[in-house]
Formats: C-alpha cells, structure tokens, sequence
C-alpha cells in the first residue's frame, strides 16, 4: 500500500468501525424491555388509567367514544396486572383483589 493510499484507508476503516458501532447501539436499544412491572408500578398505572377514565367521562360523558377508549385501556392494565401479579388494584376501594372480576365493576363508571 503507498503512502497515498493510506488516509483514505484509515478513514474509511473509521468510518466503518462507526457505522458498525452505531448499528449496534441502535439494534439494542430497539428491543423491547421484558420486565415485568412491580406491583407499585401496576398499582400507579392502574390509579392513572382509571383517572383518566374519568377524566373523559367528566369531559365528553359516560357513553362517549372516548370514554370507552379509556374502559378498553383500563380493562388493559387491569389484564397485565393480573396476568404478572394474580391480583389487580381497585382505586375507589383502595385495595387489592385478587379475583379477575373487574368486568362486573366497568358498569359503575
């Protein structure tokens, strides 16, 4: 190899060495977490996707479309944490149950 040649070898040697750095840090940092949630953090997801429930009652009323968007997202958590802890969190009792039987309780909001 000249002298020439050689920059230009470095440099692209450089930048292949980054490319393939780069690619990595970014294939890695697309994988999802597989985590499971504690139960305090399945307890505040609970307590904010049943104030925000309310939140689009208070707004648009207990049979709008947004309101059932916000039961289908509660109905979501409430699946997660009891699929990951065998109990879920009812915010107005303030206490854990420990029976899948929230479907009976969607009709009080």
């Amino acid at each position: 190899m000249s002298n020439s040649e050689r920059p230009l070898f470095r440099f692209l040697s450089r930048g292949v060495l980054c490319l393939s750095v780069a690619g990595g840090l970014m294939l890695f940092s697309a994988v999802p977490r597989a985590h499971a949630d504690t139960e305090e953090q399945c307890q505040r997801r609970l307590a904010h996707a049943e104030h925000e429930l309310h939140e689009a009652i208070e707004r648009h009323g207990p049979n709008s479309r947004q309101a059932d968007h916000k039961r289908h997202d509660l109905h979501e958590v409430r699946e997660r944490c009891y699929r990951e802890h065998h109990r879920w969190w009812d915010e107005r009792e303030h206490r854990w149950h420990d029976q899948r039987d929230w479907d009976d309780r969607d009709d009080r909001y």
